[in-house]
């Protein structure tokens, strides 16, 4: 029973050096917002232009599509009264159609501009990754996160995340 506690004390006693340097080595973790690389990084402020440019002609067509769709719905109720009952039938059926073509449009509006946010966050999102990578390597983390519920301000390297967007975009 002495031999095994002799045996069992000396492996702990043994194991305390090891452990006690482990403990000692610091772990270097950084946090990334990537909200904020969405919406301050160049090359998500520049991609954000570029959608809003490719998809305004569109926009603008919906917007005046409703906008005519409205008068002609302001139209028929003050004309329906002294409108006979197939006028006011054809102008509704005329309404419904040019509406429902409205919807058509405006869903694959949405599913277009969806569809390219998309193509754009994940380009941005490669890039993002690569700059956290090299800045990682760099700067000798050991861990990065990001979207975490509460970081210390002092764990946050957005702005050095940014920063290499930056000079990546010129």
């Amino acid at each position: 029973m002495n031999t095994k506690f002799a045996t069992l004390l000396a492996a702990l006693l043994m194991a305390l050096p090891v452990s006690y340097v482990a403990a000692e080595e610091l772990v270097k973790i950084g946090y990334v917002n990537t909200q904020r690389i969405f919406r301050d990084a160049p090359v998500a402020v520049k991609a954000a232009k570029k959608i809003e440019s490719e998809f305004s002609r569109r926009d603008q067509d919906l917007q005046s599509t409703a906008k005519q769709l409205q008068a002609m719905q302001d139209a028929l109720e003050k004309d329906a009264v002294t409108m006979s009952d197939s006028d006011r039938r054809a102008r509704e059926k005329e309404l419904n159609e040019l509406t429902r073509e409205f919807q058509r449009k405006q869903r694959e509006f949405r599913e277009d501009l969806n569809l390219r946010q998309n193509e754009e966050n994940a380009a941005i999102i490669e890039k993002a990754n690569q700059a956290i990578i090299q800045i990682a390597e760099s700067e000798k983390y050991d861990l990065i996160v990001s979207d975490v519920v509460w970081a210390s301000p002092k764990l946050d390297i957005t702005d050095k995340i940014i920063k290499a967007l930056s000079t990546d975009s010129k």
